[in-house]
């Protein structure tokens, strides 16, 4: 696999979207590996919009990305966004749209992974940036990454030296290095 700026869910299943949809499971099951391009905001009547490509992959839950810009000022400008946090969303295009009366989305085909203020389907949002395969022997760079948890969910890292005072009930997460 190849190095990738971000990831994250480029549509969720069994969400309500905006537009009344609802994505069901492996709806775009043939899109699973293929690359699509990243554009801003659905715009892709511009080639000034394609940002990069992401890799579509599908999971139990949703369609999963791996998103790569590309060196135009556009592409950059999209990264700088991205990796500021200023940028959280993705959005899909896709056509030959299969549904159900009640909306339920069936079947399609992903065209294009969109980066967006706010998408339709709310659980479409980046969560890791500065991707590296686990293979690449050469990579010894850091990893950031967004968690969602409750309130009963405590991190802790290994060189902390108060983790000993912690509370007993709490476990330590190893860090992923």
């Amino acid at each position: 696999m190849a190095r990738y700026d971000f990831s994250g869910y480029a549509t969720r299943n069994d969400i309500r979207c905006s537009d009344g949809r609802t994505i069901r499971r492996n709806a775009f099951i043939d899109n699973d590996g293929a690359t699509v391009p990243l554009v801003w905001n659905h715009r892709h009547s511009e080639p000034s919009n394609v940002l990069g490509h992401a890799l579509l992959e599908n999971r139990d839950d949703g369609v999963y990305c791996y998103g790569s810009f590309n060196d135009t000022a556009e592409g950059q400008r999209a990264k700088s966004l991205v990796t500021h946090g200023d940028i959280t969303h993705m959005s899909i295009y896709a056509n030959q749209l299969r549904q159900t009366p009640d909306g339920s989305v069936m079947h399609g085909n992903i065209r294009e992974v969109s980066l967006v203020l706010a998408g339709a389907n709310p659980g479409a949002y980046i969560e890791t940036l500065d991707i590296h395969h686990a293979d690449d022997p050469d990579n010894d760079e850091e990893y950031d990454a967004v968690l969602f948890t409750d309130d009963s969910f405590e991190l802790a890292h290994e060189d902390d030296p108060n983790k000993d005072k912690k509370k007993p009930e709490l476990e330590e997460i190893e860090e992923i290095a």
